[in-house]
């Protein structure tokens, strides 16, 4: 079984679980902010979750707060957010930290298994290239680089791809890797 499965995680309401009921599903997980200019990616990843959810896809969002205290809001702010700005049906946990000192298992787990992330091919590459590598923005390999970067894990809770905040959630790059984890077979679950 995935070390991923059995990490502890917190839900909005506080009440403790971990990723275990996904054992068999592909998951995109997402480092999310209700205040960043990426926040318009919410729909874009609802859109994915409603597309393929019926095949055994959830996103997942993790609210953070790292990058600029681009999400201040209470957890219960956050649901409320998400539901009513831009209909976020996927789950979307307790706020944790990303990145730093304090930094949650379940990311530091996901930024040692998959340390790089793929970057878009837009014109806005190379700008975020330099913010990212700017000195405010200096940080260990591996570090999460801001709001939204994505995690997409296949059935068997493998880590098989890491997009950066600027691949949207229509992305052909993004939906292609989900779409090829989702035509692999459905692992046999044992107990």
């Amino acid at each position: 079984m995935s070390e991923l499965y059995s990490i502890p995680i917190r839900r909005a309401d506080k009440s403790e679980t971990d990723l275990g009921e996904f054992r068999g599903q592909v998951l995109l997980l997402v480092n999310v902010a209700s205040e960043c200019g990426l926040t318009y990616q919410y729909e874009g990843l609802e859109k994915l979750h409603e597309r393929y959810s019926a095949r055994g896809f959830s996103v997942l969002g993790f609210p953070a707060n790292e990058f600029g205290a681009q999400e201040p809001g209470t957890d219960a702010q956050i649901q409320q957010f998400c539901r009513t700005t831009f209909g976020v049906k996927f789950p979307v946990y307790a706020k944790l930290a990303v990145k730093g000192p304090s930094q949650h298992p379940l990311y530091a787990y996901l930024t040692r298994t998959f340390p790089e992330p793929t970057e878009s091919r837009n014109p806005l590459r190379q700008l975020y290239r330099k913010v990212r590598h700017s000195a405010s923005y200096e940080g260990q390999s591996g570090e999460i680089t801001w709001n939204f970067e994505k995690f997409l894990v296949d059935r068997n809770g493998g880590i098989v791809a890491r997009f950066s905040p600027d691949v949207k959630p229509e992305d052909p790059a993004l939906v292609e890797a989900i779409e090829a984890e989702l035509t692999k077979s459905v692992p046999t679950l044992a107990g």
